[in-house]
C-alpha cells in the first residue's frame, strides 16, 4: 500500500509539475526578458525602447493583467556588443528563465543571442532592428516588425534620386551587418533605375571621426549620400560635411530616424530625409491621442518620449494581445499558434497594419519618408513598398 501511495504521489507530482512546466509562466506571473544597449553608443535608444516597454505593462498590470497574470520585465544590457548579447541572453534564458524576448535592440547582437534563444525554445519577438535575420531564414521562434532596411532603401532611393535628380549616388555605412543591409537595398534600388553607387565609404562601430571619408565622397562629386548610420555617426558625417562646404542630399534608414538628431546637430541637420514608420512623438503633436500618451509618458518617466519609446510601448502590446488570444494556458506553442493568425491594425503612432502567419513572420514591408524642416522631422512621403 505504501508503495502504491508513493507511486501515486510520484504520478500526481509530475502532473502538477507539467502544469507549471512552461518556462516563464506561473500562476500570477508572466516574465519577459528584453536586451538592450544601456550604456553604449545607442544608449539612448535602449533606454526610450525600455521605458515604453515599462509604460505599457503599467497600464496593462494595472487592469489585472493577461488572463490574471502580472507582466514583469527583465532588462539586461548588451552595450551594443554582440559578445555581451551572448552573455545577456544566457542569464535571461538560462537564469531568470524568461519566457519570451522581446524587443532586443541592434541586428549583430540578436544574430549573436538568437541561438543561445532557440536552443531554449525562446521566441525572438520584435526585435528593434530593421535587418532581413530577424525572420529569414525561417524559424517558427522568430517574428519582425520592422520593414528591413534592405526594403527601405529599395522603395525610397530610386524616388529619390529621380526627384533630385541625382547624377552619383554614394553610399557611407557602418561596416557590419547592418550597414550592409542598407547598402545591398541601395544596390538593388538603384538598379531599378540603371543606376549604381559612385562611392563607398564605410566606418567601424564608435568611429567618431569621419573626415577621411566626406574628404573622399566629396572628391567623388557625390549629390546623393545613401547613409548606413545611427545617431553619432549622423551627426558627424553630416556635421563635418557642412563644414567642408559639401552639401549633397542626405537619405538614411529608420536607424537615423530619431529626434536626438536634430537635438543634438541643430540647424545644420536640416534637410536630412530617412525612412520610417511609426512617428516622433512630439509632446505639441496635433493628434490627441499621441499628444496624451505623449504626456503620460513624460509624466512617468520625466523623460521627452522618442520613436523608440513607441516601438517598446507597441512590442509590449502586440504581445500582450497575442497571449491574451492565446489563452489561460500559455505555452510557447499556444503563443506561436495565436500570433499566427494575428492582424496589428494600425497604432496610434502611425505604424502600418501588421499581419503574421505560419508562414509570414514579418508584420509589414511597408515604408514612409520623413524629412528634418526647421528642425523637426515632417512626413514627405507616405506608405509605400518596394
Amino acid at each position: 500500500m505504501k508503495v502504491h501511495f508513493t507511486a501515486a504521489a510520484a504520478a500526481l507530482a509530475l502532473l502538477a509539475g507539467g502544469a507549471h512546466a512552461q518556462q516563464g509562466v506561473s500562476k500570477d506571473e508572466i516574465l519577459v526578458g528584453t536586451i538592450q544597449d544601456l550604456s553604449g553608443p545607442v544608449a539612448a535608444f535602449g533606454k526610450a525602447v525600455r521605458q515604453g516597454m515599462l509604460l505599457r505593462i503599467d497600464e496593462i498590470n494595472e487592469q489585472g493583467g493577461i488572463h490574471g497574470r502580472k507582466l514583469k520585465l527583465i532588462a539586461e544590457d548588451n552595450g551594443y556588443d554582440p559578445k555581451k548579447a551572448v552573455l545577456a541572453a544566457q542569464k535571461l534564458v538560462n537564469q531568470d528563465k524568461v519566457f519570451i524576448v522581446a524587443g532586443h535592440i541592434g541586428t549583430p547582437m540578436n544574430n549573436a543571442a538568437m541561438p543561445v534563444q532557440f536552443e531554449k525554445n525562446v521566441v525572438n519577438f520584435l526585435p528593434v532592428t530593421a535587418a532581413r535575420e530577424m525572420y529569414e531564414p525561417f524559424n517558427r521562434l522568430k517574428y519582425s516588425f520592422a520593414v528591413t532596411y534592405y526594403d527601405q532603401m529599395r522603395t525610397w532611393l530610386p524616388k529619390l534620386a529621380k526627384e533630385k535628380n541625382a547624377k552619383k549616388v554614394c553610399v557611407h555605412y557602418q561596416d557590419d551587418e547592418f550597414g550592409l543591409e542598407v547598402v545591398r537595398g541601395a544596390e538593388a534600388g538603384l538598379k531599378t533605375i540603371n543606376m549604381e553607387l559612385a562611392e563607398r565609404t564605410t566606418y567601424k562601430r564608435g568611429a567618431t571621426d569621419f573626415s577621411s571619408q566626406v574628404a573622399k565622397l566629396k572628391g567623388a562629386g557625390c549629390d546623393l549620400v545613401v547613409l548606413g548610420t545611427i545617431i553619432r555617426e549622423t551627426l558627424g558625417t553630416i556635421g563635418e560635411s557642412r563644414k567642408t562646404g559639401f552639401s549633397p542630399t542626405f537619405l538614411g534608414s529608420s536607424a537615423a530616424y530619431t529626434e536626438l538628431i536634430h537635438k543634438l546637430g541643430g540647424p545644420a541637420m536640416n534637410g536630412l530625409y530617412a525612412s520610417m514608420t511609426s512617428q516622433v512623438p512630439y509632446l505639441d503633436e496635433a493628434s490627441q491621442p499621441l499628444r496624451f500618451w505623449a504626456t503620460k509618458y513624460k509624466t512617468r518617466f520625466n523623460d521627452d518620449p522618442t520613436v523608440f519609446s513607441a516601438y517598446g510601448y507597441a512590442i509590449i502590446d502586440a504581445f500582450a494581445k497575442a497571449a491574451s488570444k492565446a489563452g489561460p494556458s500559455l505555452s510557447t506553442d499556444s503563443f506561436i499558434k495565436a500570433m499566427d493568425t494575428m492582424t496589428f491594425p494600425p497604432d496610434i503612432f502611425g505604424a502600418p497594419e501588421m499581419t503574421f502567419s505560419a508562414t509570414k513572420r514579418l508584420g509589414s514591408d511597408s515604408s514612409r519618408l520623413s524629412q528634418i524642416v526647421d528642425g523637426k522631422w515632417k512626413v514627405v512621403g507616405q506608405y509605400a513598398r518596394p
